[in-house]
């Protein structure tokens, strides 16, 4: 007897440029096709002068090969012959019509052309992985003192209670001076453009904190052990523990939801709470300041005015809120663009 020949299933689809043919066999172990001279042992007569080059991929139970046309136009059939074999059917999996087949080929087109466009904007950084690197220490840094501080304040809290509040300032004002110096990085940062924070909330955060810190707190003794010193130092670190590890993440493009959330929330309540303490800390402090003549000086003659202090402490506490005005806007408008209302584009 003579063997007989058994024709296998083939499913086939087709875009502008390729054409797909699925055989289906049962523990297939050798390709039934030789893709170097463009033939295909079935019975079928394919229409071989439109082939430019065909690749195969074989599984246990169906031979999978990409057809590349040598021109990109609609193929109306597999076959030479226009009587489709028995053995040929459409791929309904793959299969698209031609008006599909032409959306997606625009479709892929377009974002081709939005990946050119936007690796054309992103400016071409040698240095890019240094600055990452650069700016996660930095943040990673920063995180870790102001976790000590806002972790040790929390400790000392539940275990002394208030009486934690009057020895803050020996405690703590070593690694908050430590933090607060640090951060003028973040002022070179934006000037220099490593970082798109803007100068001015940044210029404002920084004076603003070392004013307190060294100028009222640091220079009078009689303020180290008021009060007001747990609450500026624990609503500063409080914002602080979040803010720090949000950069740190995006140094490498990682996101936490919550993370964000927060960081893009946190200061709606700390902000205006840390100001009102620095203000609080300021007023304490100008009789201190007249007392003590501290900071104060005279005009030479003829003037020979004495100019006090205090006088400019409460020129500050005007410029305190107005500090609060400028961050709390430019923190508004951050919230605003993530979390806002999208704008719908109208015809």
């Amino acid at each position: 007897m003579q063997n007989q020949v058994l024709t296998p299933h083939v499913y086939w689809a087709q875009r502008h440029r390729e054409v797909y043919l699925r055989v289906e066999l049962s523990d297939v172990q050798e390709v039934p096709c030789a893709c170097g001279d463009h033939n295909i042992l079935t019975s079928a007569s394919l229409k071989m002068s439109f082939i430019s080059k065909l690749t195969h991929k074989l599984t246990q139970r169906q031979v999978n090969i990409t057809v590349q046309k040598k021109e990109n136009h609609w193929w109306e059939r597999l076959t030479k012959q226009e009587k489709r074999p028995l053995f040929l059917a459409p791929d309904f999996d793959r299969w698209l019509d031609e008006s599909d087949a032409e959306m997606e080929l625009k479709a892929k087109e377009e974002e081709r052309i939005n990946k050119i466009r936007m690796e054309s904007r992103v400016p071409n950084d040698s240095f890019a992985n240094l600055k990452r690197g650069y700016l996660f220490m930095y943040n990673l840094v920063q995180f870790l003192g102001f976790s000590w501080i806002f972790v040790n304040m929390t400790v000392r809290l539940f275990i002394l209670g208030k009486d934690s509040f009057y020895d803050t300032f020996h405690t703590m004002a070593d690694m908050m001076y430590f933090c607060q110096m640090l951060a003028v990085v973040e002022i070179i940062n934006a000037l220099l453009k490593v970082t798109r924070s803007p100068v001015i909330p940044t210029l404002i955060q920084f004076f603003g904190r070392n004013i307190i810190l060294f100028v009222i707190l640091g220079s009078l003794e009689e303020m180290q052990s008021k009060a007001v010193v747990f609450f500026i130092f624990y609503l500063w670190s409080t914002s602080e523990i979040f803010r720090y590890p949000f950069y740190m993440l995006a140094c490498i493009d990682i996101e936490w939801k919550l993370l964000t959330w927060i960081r893009y929330s946190i200061w709606i309540p700390c902000y205006p709470l840390g100001c009102l303490a620095e203000a609080v800390s300021v007023i304490q402090s100008i009789p201190l300041f007249s007392e003590t003549g501290k900071f104060s000086f005279t005009l030479p003659y003829p003037l020979n005015i004495t100019v006090k202090f205090s006088f400019f402490l409460q020129i500050y506490l005007i410029i305190i809120f107005l500090g609060l005005f400028v961050n709390f806007r430019h923190l508004y408008k951050q919230r605003r663009r993530r979390y806002g209302p999208k704008k719908r584009k109208t015809n």
